[in-house]
């Protein structure tokens, strides 16, 4: 249950009533004669009603503002109070529900229960189909399991520098079987404890589970759910299990008499013995992809409502805003946590395409005007090296459409990005192409001075760079083929940019190193530290082929173009000394080269 917790009205300034003038500070100065001192006191009495004036219009204006802002945060308050009202409406509805014994209340309570659940492991499905029978006072559902790639093939993993590459060590065949199956044992385990546990009216006596996986099945070819354990477990010997000391396979299979596939890696099922299906009443499913929202196709308003119910469920205080006069602000959010929490102010922007930096500004504009704490822009795309350049060492934070989908899920809400459904786990970023050895050149940055710096690449044509997506930074690794990608850092070196000069696209003449202020570290820094700076050009084997000299920074200068290769009719690539400065940081330099900041 939420409480009605509003915070108190805090007019701010507007609470202090205007100054009115003192008659005595206006007293006649001077005048040896009579008319003289006449006149005096007439400019004096004009300078008073003058001042009078202008201070009772403030005050009047400053009573209009007060008025006005007393009268949003009574709507505000009224909004919060309502939503706190039928939040708490619905869970007394349910809880009254649960505590009849009523079928569809008792599923949707358990249901909600294990979809909402902080202990379930992050990146596991969470799909259920349950009913509940009355009569026995038994839950029965089918819960959906994690599949065999949940275990790594690699049983460590090792980087090696001189290859820059990571070295995987294999795992036994036979050792990942084991751990596969003992997962899906813990898993049985931990959502029948879930489920006792949540059972705080005494609704179950037993629990009829079975726990799939979705994938082809091995006879059809067709995807299905396919059982790989069940369970028929009752209230009184689950209680007396000490499950932080069993076996979690011994436990499910003998003490509580179910069964565990014997090679679920090869999907050998086993036969549930009582379905939701099977019970009389309705079956609630929840969780599966069919169910999950596109928020594509979702009305503006719904998914705005859905990003205020996801900050709320991430323990904040949320509202809509009115649309009519929402300055910008589509939900307003108050993080209670003390020292960094806050006002927010959240945009949503239902798009398809890359949000464009002009939006962030916008943001960043309202985030001053209202004074708040933080601001939040949340998609359905994504964002731009322009957009991150802008907003890093700012109070902006940039929520992708694909970490949306993740933050839902992760909070017991649903939400798809068009047809492919809920997405899977995130790919690792391409590797780029096999290049041989000599293919590519290591190029380390080194510099005196304890300046914490970003050191970036753009590949260019001409004085332009190809696309954003060829703008290499702190946002963005390496390029899409790979042919340029940061990499670690070995000693001397503070920076390192791999990049294979014959794999750079066929456009690319140019290939430009950048070097700007981290500004979340040294907010008030500048280039003057930035001294007896080189790029050391390395081959694979991390050996020094030479140094490139580079200028040094500049008082009140906080990026700095370093250099740039750029490509001759000969084949080779050139290097030319750079030293162009900028007062506006990163974010103005790479608006010379064709990136959008604003």
């Amino acid at each position: 249950m939420r409480v009605e917790e509003i915070p108190p009205f805090d007019p701010g300034p507007l609470a202090w009533p205007v100054r009115m003038p003192d008659p005595s500070q206006y007293q006649a100065q001077g005048g040896w004669t009579a008319n003289r001192r006449a006149q005096a006191q007439a400019e004096a009495r004009a300078r008073f009603e003058y001042d009078w004036q202008a201070a009772q219009a403030a005050e009047a204006q400053r009573q209009q503002q007060l008025a006005a802002a007393q009268r949003d945060y009574e709507q505000r308050a009224e909004a919060q109070r309502a939503e706190v009202r039928r939040h708490n409406a619905a869970i007394t509805e349910a809880t009254a529900g649960v505590r009849r014994g009523d079928a569809d209340s008792v599923v949707e309570f358990f249901s909600a229960a294990l979809y909402s659940s902080a202990t379930w492991p992050e990146g596991f499905p969470r799909q259920v189909s349950a009913a509940f029978d009355s009569a026995a006072r038994q839950l029965v559902l089918d819960w959906e399991l994690p599949g065999y790639d949940v275990v790594p093939e690699a049983k460590s993993v090792r980087y090696v520098p001189a290859q820059d590459q990571d070295k995987e060590t294999a795992r036994p065949v036979t050792q990942r079987r084991a751990l596969y199956r003992e997962v899906l044992a813990q898993s049985v385990l931990l959502v029948l404890h879930q489920l006792f546990a949540a059972d705080e009216y005494g609704i179950l006596d037993s629990v009829a589970l079975n726990g799939f996986v979705d994938a082809p099945d091995p006879a059809t070819g067709r995807q299905a759910q396919i059982f790989l354990a069940t369970v028929m477990a009752q209230r009184a010997a689950f209680r007396d299990l000490h499950l932080e000391q069993v076996d979690a396979i011994s436990c499910l299979t003998d003490a509580l008499r179910g069964q565990l596939a014997t090679r679920p890696d090869q999907l050998t099922s086993v036969r549930p013995s009582r379905r939701p299906q099977d019970v009389g009443n309705q079956v609630v499913t929840h969780g599966g992809g069919h169910e999950e929202p596109d928020l594509y196709d979702m009305d503006p308003i719904v998914f705005e409502s859905l990003v205020a119910d996801l900050f709320r469920a991430m323990g904040m205080q949320a509202v809509m805003t009115q649309r009519s006069n929402d300055g910008g602000v589509d939900v307003d959010a108050l993080d209670p946590t003390p020292i960094r929490g806050g006002k927010i102010v959240v945009q949503v922007k239902r798009y398809r395409n890359t949000v464009p930096p002009t939006a962030v500004r916008d943001l960043y504009g309202t985030v001053q005007d209202v004074g708040a704490n933080k601001g939040v822009l949340v998609t359905t795309s994504g964002f731009g090296p322009g957009s991150h350049t802008f907003a890093r060492g700012k109070p902006l934070e940039l929520i992708s459409g694909s970490e949306l989908v993740d933050l839902l899920h992760r909070h017991g809400l649903r939400g798809r990005l068009g047809e492919g459904g809920r997405p899977g786990p995130a790919q690792p970023a391409p590797s780029g192409p096999a290049t041989p050895p000599g293919d590519y050149n290591v190029l380390g940055m080194t510099w005196s001075g304890n300046v914490s710096l970003d050191v970036c690449a753009l590949v260019c044509h001409g004085n332009r760079v190809l696309s954003e997506d060829h703008f290499v930074f702190f946002n963005n690794p390496q390029t899409p083929d790979g042919s340029v990608r940061a990499v670690p850092i070995s000693a001397p070196d503070k920076a390192a940019i791999r990049v294979a000069f014959d794999a750079l696209p066929e456009s690319a003449d140019r290939f430009v190193l950048v070097a700007a202020v981290d500004p979340e570290v040294n907010p008030d820094a500048d280039l003057s530290g930035f001294t007896d700076a080189c790029i050391r050009l390395l081959d694979p084997s991390m050996t020094e082929l030479g140094r490139l000299e580079v200028s040094d920074g500049r008082r009140g200068e906080t990026a700095l173009v370093l250099g740039s290769f750029r490509h001759r009719q000969s084949g080779d690539w050139d290097f030319v000394l750079g030293g162009k400065g900028y007062t506006g940081g990163l974010e103005q330099l790479v608006q010379d080269y064709g990136i959008e900041v604003e």
